[in-house]
């Protein structure tokens, strides 16, 4: 069986040293992007699981309201 999966002929591309160090740099909107998760950041402190729980209690209450529109509906007229 011959192994047909890798190319041979394939050869490796030089890229010029400049090139390497400028895709390595950080840029400045990465360092401010990196601000706002430090502590030092201006905002709202809040806990993870405040937003779980939050997140949680407005599912549940879109999920009610739909109950209760279903159940409060008019009777169809036949």
């Amino acid at each position: 069986m011959s192994d047909t999966s890798k190319p041979r002929n394939l050869r490796r591309r030089n890229v010029p040293d400049s090139e390497k160090k400028e895709k390595s740099r950080a840029t400045g909107s990465t360092q401010s992007m990196m601000r706002l998760y430090t502590e030092d950041s201006p905002g709202l402190k809040v806990d993870p699981v405040v937003v779980l729980v939050l997140s949680l209690v407005f599912i549940a209450s879109v999920f009610c309201l739909h109950i209760y529109g279903k159940l409060t509906r008019p009777a169809p007229e036949a």
